[in-house]
């Protein structure tokens, strides 16, 4: 079935944007990827040079199936497939520069590991109610995964989610290539609540390294972490998932201890007394987290899910707690 999608609009210029677009690049799948980018001087210099002069600068584009233009709407009016991988906080302003109809009759793909924070919800319900995408034509794609191993063609998993089994093997098969592996899920909303939260506490273990807590908390942390996300999809949803699957535990792990985490990353310049704007402005790339923390908590705020490492990144970023005291007192809440 995966001849149904010969082109595909990509939206964004990040890292993993451009990983994105590699893989789909080396797999053997007939399609077509147009990238829509913001800036005139990046696609002049794409084309001139043949890699992204922002991220993943190694990756080298493949022009016989890449085309790239700052024409959003075109771009996407003309696509079977819009791959969405911008960052949750920019995902309502720069759609918002489409008709509402643009998405009619095509399949949707986030890559996007956020909630939007002006209407507290995740990407699929967010499609659903304000663009009228049917549930079935849209899907996300999960980890573990980082864009910095795909550069290079380290071995990955990626799992696709959507309700329609169809449309998830669809995307497989076209993110399937000799250094990717794919499996499918119908369980779309866990997947991105899990992709959402696994942000935050990948926050949480970087604080405690910076604060300088070692190997044996830190194992004890993700365990909890990975209860905690159970704990929040069974309150907030009917089925219950086995979190030890690699979309949900597997994306914790690479988020909480990769070198590459750019939220373990945050959250280690925290624990060693950075401000979070300092934090922020340090940083090269966006962490999710951030956004991620504020929009989980004020959405567990009618789940009521018990998340005590969520209300202690909630309490350290947003209410300027002293990290070392509330992660003390954390840690008599986690035995």
């Amino acid at each position: 079935m995966t001849n149904q999608i010969k082109k595909i609009a990509v939206i964004g210029n990040g890292s993993w944007a451009t990983a994105l677009i590699k893989i789909i690049s080396d797999s053997n799948a007939p399609v077509s990827i147009h990238w829509a980018l913001r800036k005139e001087e990046d696609v002049n210099f794409i084309n001139n040079y043949g890699h992204n002069p922002r991220y993943l600068a190694d990756v080298r584009l493949n022009f016989d199936k890449v085309s790239i233009s700052c024409n959003l709407a075109e771009i996407v009016k003309e696509a079977d497939m819009v791959l969405i991988a911008v960052p949750s906080a920019f995902v309502h302003s720069v759609l918002n520069e489409l008709d509402r109809s643009a998405f009619q009759n095509k399949i949707i793909l986030s890559a996007v590991k956020g909630v939007i924070p002006e209407t507290h919800q995740i990407i699929s319900h967010y499609l659903q109610e304000t663009w009228s995408v049917q549930k079935e034509n849209i899907a996300a794609v999960s980890g573990p995964c980082h864009a910095e191993e795909v550069a290079m063609e380290k071995l990955s998993f990626l799992t696709i989610a959507s309700a329609n089994e169809n449309t998830a093997k669809q995307i497989a098969d076209l993110l399937s290539c000799h250094y990717i592996l794919c499996k499918t899920t119908t369980d779309i909303d866990g997947i991105e609540y899990s992709s959402v939260l696994k942000n935050v506490y990948a926050i949480a273990c970087g604080i405690c390294h910076g604060i300088g807590y070692g190997d044996n908390f830190q194992a004890v942390l993700v365990s909890s972490a990975a209860r905690e996300i159970e704990r929040f999809l069974d309150a907030s949803h009917q089925t219950h998932r086995d979190v030890k699957e690699n979309a949900y535990l597997g994306d914790l792990l690479v988020t909480a201890y990769s070198q590459f985490s750019r939220n373990r990353t945050f959250g280690n310049m925290l624990g060693k007394g950075y401000n979070v704007k300092s934090a922020q402005m340090e940083m090269n790339m966006i962490a999710e987290g951030y956004y991620a923390t504020k929009t989980m908590h004020d959405i567990n705020e009618d789940v009521k899910s018990d998340m005590p490492i969520l209300d202690a990144v909630f309490e350290i970023i947003y209410k300027n707690a002293s990290t070392k005291k509330t992660m003390a007192a954390l840690t008599e809440k986690l035995v």
